[in-house]
C-alpha cells in the first residue's frame, strides 16, 4: 500500500494521533508518516504518506501552504492561540482600515519572525514547549520566513479573518501575535484551518472521521506517491531504461529538461527520482515494492 491520503484533520487531535489512526487502518507492516505538523486545535489539510510514499515527505517541506484564520484583538495568550492562558487583556482602540493595513504590511514578504515559545522547535536538545511548561523562558532569535499573501477582513467585534499563503517555517500564531503588538492591543489566533499544502487542497480532502467510519474508502482515497512531486518533469521509461534505473544506473533521456525529474516504469508506476548530471540522469531514490 503506497501513496498519500489528503486528510482533513479535525480539531482536538495531534498530527501524531492522525498517523496512529491511519496506521491501524492500513494494517501491520505499512509505514505511515505525515507532512507538515498541525497544532491540535487547528483543522484542515494534513497529507499522510503510506508505504513508499513516506520517502517523498521531505519534498513537501518546501511546498507553499495556505491558511484561513481568525485573529482576536485585545487578548494576548501564553501560546499565541486560544489554547493558552490569557496573559493580558487590553481595550481595542477604534481602528480604521488604514491602521490595520499599516500594521499588517510589514508582515508580508520575506520577513524575520520570532517563533512562539510554545512550539516543537528545539533549544539545546529540548523542545521549546517542554521548557515553556517548566516555566523557563528562552530568548529566541528571529528566523527568515516568507509570507506570499496575507489578506484580511473584519469578522465582527474585535475579530479579524485572515487568509495566508506562506513558505515553510511560518507560524500563523506569530503573525497574529505580531499584528496585536503593532496595533498596541495584543492579539492571539482564535481559530485556524489549513487550506492547502502544495498539491493537497481542502476541496479534495477526505474527513478523518469519514475514513474511520468506512475503512473501505482507504484504497480509493489513496493518491499516487508522485502526487508529492507532481510538478516535476516526468519520463516514461522503456524496459531497458527502467532496468538500468532500478539498479541505480544512469540513463540518457534526450529532451527531458530541468535538474530533477521523476521516472515511471513502462506500466506507469513511479520508479525513481532522478537528478540531471551532465549528459545523463542519475537515480537518487529508487522505489521498489
Amino acid at each position: 500500500m503506497n501513496g498519500f491520503l489528503n486528510i482533513n484533520k479535525p480539531a482536538g487531535l495531534t498530527s501524531h494521533d492522525v498517523v496512529a489512526r491511519v496506521r491501524r487502518l492500513a494494517g501491520r507492516g505499512v509505514k505511515v508518516g505525515h507532512a507538515g505538523t498541525l497544532d491540535p486545535a487547528a483543522t484542515g489539510i494534513l497529507p499522510v504518506a503510506l508505504g513508499q510514499a513516506t520517502r517523498l515527505i521531505e519534498h513537501l517541506a518546501d511546498a507553499r501552504k495556505g491558511y484561513r484564520g481568525l485573529v482576536r484583538l485585545g487578548v494576548s495568550t501564553a501560546t499565541d492561540d486560544a489554547e493558552g492562558e490569557p496573559l493580558a487583556t487590553r481595550a481595542v482602540p477604534p481602528l480604521d482600515d488604514a491602521q490595520i493595513e499599516a500594521a499588517l504590511a510589514p508582515l508580508r514578504g520575506a520577513i524575520m519572525q520570532v517563533p512562539p515559545m510554545y512550539s516543537a522547535l528545539h533549544h539545546e536538545g529540548q523542545r521549546l514547549y517542554d521548557l515553556a511548561r517548566a516555566g523557563q523562558t528562552v530568548e529566541l532569535a528571529p528566523r527568515p520566513v516568507t509570507v506570499y499573501r496575507l489578506d484580511w477582513a473584519r469578522a465582527g467585534g474585535d475579530d479579524l479573518s485572515i487568509e495566508v499563503e506562506c513558505g515553510k517555517g511560518t507560524y500563523i500564531r506569530a503573525l497574529a501575535r505580531d499584528l496585536g503588538a503593532a496595533l498596541g492591543c495584543g492579539a492571539h489566533l482564535a481559530a485556524l484551518e489549513r487550506t492547502f499544502v502544495g498539491p493537497f487542497h481542502l476541496a479534495e480532502a477526505i474527513a478523518l472521521d469519514a475514513l474511520l467510519a468506512d475503512p473501505g474508502q482507504l484504497s480509493g482515497a489513496l493518491l499516487p506517491p508522485e502526487t508529492a512531486v507532481a510538478d516535476w518533469p516526468a519520463a516514461r521509461l522503456d524496459a531497458e531504461a527502467a532496468r538500468r534505473v532500478a539498479n541505480g544506473m544512469p540513463v540518457q533521456l534526450p529532451g527531458l529538461a530541468g535538474e530533477r525529474a521523476r521516472a515511471h516504469a513502462p506500466g506507469g508506476e513511479l520508479l525513481a527520482l532522478l537528478r540531471h548530471e551532465g549528459e545523463v540522469w542519475r537515480p537518487e531514490k529508487v522505489f521498489r515494492d
